[in-house]
């Protein structure tokens, strides 16, 4: 009963984190356009495009802009320097451009046209990576680090991944038009950018080196050697 009386407290803290709540309510959007590009992506491809490997070209579409925009996010978050506005400013203008591109892909009829276009619009909005994670660990004080990605990585399959390609489903039976569909999918990344926007003109505070309940310093108590270790050079000393 203790700990449901902790989690229950630290929950209602961390909900009371506005920062951190916008950021989590973009990257469910976020996370709901990628989880049916995944899951409808290739079917989506074949019906529009034709094409003769869907799932191999959505696929190393998707590995490949992965990789790179994600690592491309971390690096302009550094070079812009790393602070909350400027983590919500990269988000939501990766987001916003990278709508536009996936939207433009979809609007394509040439297979052609939409490689690139799509290409260019996943490597954005893969970019956000970073940014999202750095404001789920910078927007709470230290103790609540571990539960505020636990609950973003739950909330964003609950909310997001895990209803959207159902839902997709549901719109294309009633619609019969694989393009629609696409390009309705595309447009709730418009969701995730206004939540990301928003973000800009938060009031935020970096509470990563803000020092725990203990009073130590977190950049600190990774440093600290473990008493046990402590213990053992003493006997050894003894000896």
């Amino acid at each position: 009963m203790i700990e449901i009386h902790h989690f229950g407290k630290d929950m209602k803290e961390l909900l009371q984190e506005r920062v951190y709540v916008v950021n989590v309510a973009g990257y469910i959007f976020y996370n709901f356009v990628i989880g049916a590009y995944s899951y409808w992506g290739p079917k989506a491809g074949q019906d529009i495009y034709h094409m003769a490997s869907a799932d191999l070209m959505f696929g190393g579409i998707t590995i490949v802009c992965g990789i790179f925009g994600t690592l491309a996010g971390g690096f302009i978050l550094d070079k812009i320097d790393s602070t909350i506005s400027n983590a919500f400013k990269l988000l939501s203008g990766a987001t916003f451009l990278g709508a536009i591109f996936c939207f433009g892909a979809f609007c394509f009829k040439s297979l052609y046209g939409f490689i690139p276009f799509f290409s260019v619009g996943e490597l954005l909005v893969f970019a956000t990576q970073a940014p999202v994670n750095y404001i789920c660990l910078h927007s709470v004080k230290p103790s609540l680090r571990p539960l505020s990605m636990a609950m973003s990585t739950v909330s964003i399959h609950i909310l997001g991944d895990v209803p959207s390609s159902p839902i997709v489903g549901f719109i294309q039976d009633k619609i019969h038009n694989w393009r629609t569909t696409a390009l309705l999918l595309t447009s709730i990344l418009i969701g995730a950018f206004v939540c990301w926007f928003c973000g800009i003109f938060l009031h935020s505070v970096d509470r990563f080196n803000e020092e725990s309940e203990h009073g130590v310093p977190a950049t600190e108590r990774s440093n600290l050697r473990p008493l046990l270790d402590d213990g053992n050079d003493e006997a050894r000393t003894s000896q």
